[in-house]
Formats: structure tokens, C-alpha cells, sequence
């Protein structure tokens, strides 16, 4: 029987919930823990999202054959895990200062900031941490969007933010899919500034 992607993420979140207790003490290299969360009072957008290591392994088979770019991906992952919080007048100022204190932890504890977009309403920013051979071991993103909500995710294992995409498309979570894009989108737009910078000046003949 070949399982959907959808199908998969389901199963993965019912069984990150088991599992959660015992994974609580024991953060693997390149996890980040945000602390809980808590749906807004409101009735608003509330979503979490917990993928453990045999179901993004499970995942890689199923896709093996078809697509083994994404297969190659899922096997450098060990954990996926994105929480989705919708702002309203009572949490907003709350999940404001905790995206601010988790981005000062991460730069204090050898994560390097890759990506950073402050444009309109949206505040992204995506770090990376690294062993001390230059290896991925996970990749982190805080985001503000506007006053709709707010995206804590957190991608264990080798991966580069312009992946994001893919990898929110194949597991079918669009924050993460919507993150991926925005951050190609900014990576974009710096390389045409960067081009634009580097074009010479066309000399007058006057």
C-alpha cells in the first residue's frame, strides 16, 4: 500500500504526542526548545506540528523512487517540529518579547544568523547552527507576520533555509512551505541588489 505525504504527517503527529515526555530532557544537537505554547483565548489559528525521526524515515522510502532529491533531504533529518500561534490583542505582546528573547539565545549560543527580512508587517529571521567540522545540525526560524500570526519552527539535521519549501510542500505544512518561500523570495531580491550594485556606470559622451 503506498502511503500519502499527508497520510504520514497525520501519523507523525499522533506519534510525536506519545513520544514528546520522553524526548523532553534530551535535546538532540541543533533542537531548540521553545517552551509551550498556548492557543489564543479568541479561537484563532492554533497548530503544532511534530515530525520524529521514523516517520521523516518512512517518509524517505515512499518518495525514494519518485523523487530522490527529497529523499536525499529527508534522509539528513532527524526531527521537524512548527508551531503556529494566531495573534490577537492579548497574546501579541507576550509572543512579541518571546520571539525576542529566543533570537538573543540563539545568537548566544553559537547560532548564526542566515536570513533576515523586516519589510511591512513581516519580521523573519532564520538561523543555522553548525558543528565544528562547517556540518548543518539544524536550522531555526522565528517569525512575526504581522498582526495574523506567529511561526516558531525548528528543523533538525542538514538542511539550508532555500529547502524550507520543499520540505513544507512534501510534509504539507504550509507555514513552513509559506517560510521557505518568503525566505527564496528575500534571497532574491538581495542578489539583484547585489548585481545592480556591481553594474558600471555608463559613461556620458558629453
Amino acid at each position: 500500500m503506498k502511503l500519502s505525504m499527508p497520510c504520514l504527517i497525520g501519523t507523525a503527529i499522533l506519534c510525536a504526542v506519545a513520544t514528546l515526555p520522553a524526548l523532553a530532557d534530551e535535546l538532540l544537537p541543533g533542537q531548540v526548545d521553545f517552551g509551550s505554547f498556548s492557543p489564543p483565548k479568541g479561537g484563532g489559528q492554533y497548530v503544532e506540528v511534530n515530525v520524529p525521526t521514523a516517520l521523516i524515515n518512512l517518509a524517505s522510502k515512499v518518495v525514494a523512487n519518485d523523487e530522490p532529491d527529497v529523499a536525499k533531504l529527508l534522509n539528513g533529518l532527524k526531527l521537524v517540529k512548527v508551531n503556529v500561534i494566531g495573534l490577537d490583542d492579548e497574546n501579541r505582546p507576550e509572543l512579541e518579547k518571546r520571539a525576542q528573547k529566543i533570537r538573543q539565545q540563539l545568537s548566544g549560543n553559537g547560532w548564526e544568523r542566515v536570513v533576515t527580512v523586516q519589510q511591512k508587517d513581516q519580521d523573519i529571521s532564520v538561523y543555522l547552527k553548525m558543528n565544528d567540522q562547517g556540518a548543518v545540525q539544524g536550522l531555526a526560524a522565528v517569525v512575526i507576520n504581522g498582526k495574523d500570526q506567529a511561526v516558531f519552527a525548528n528543523v533538525v539535521g542538514d538542511i539550508k533555509p532555500e529547502q524550507l519549501a520543499m520540505l513544507g510542500d512534501k510534509f504539507n505544512i504550509k507555514p513552513l512551505k509559506d517560510l521557505g518561500i518568503a525566505t527564496k523570495k528575500h534571497e532574491h531580491e538581495h542578489q539583484d541588489d547585489g548585481k545592480a550594485e556591481d553594474k558600471p556606470e555608463e559613461k556620458s559622451d558629453q
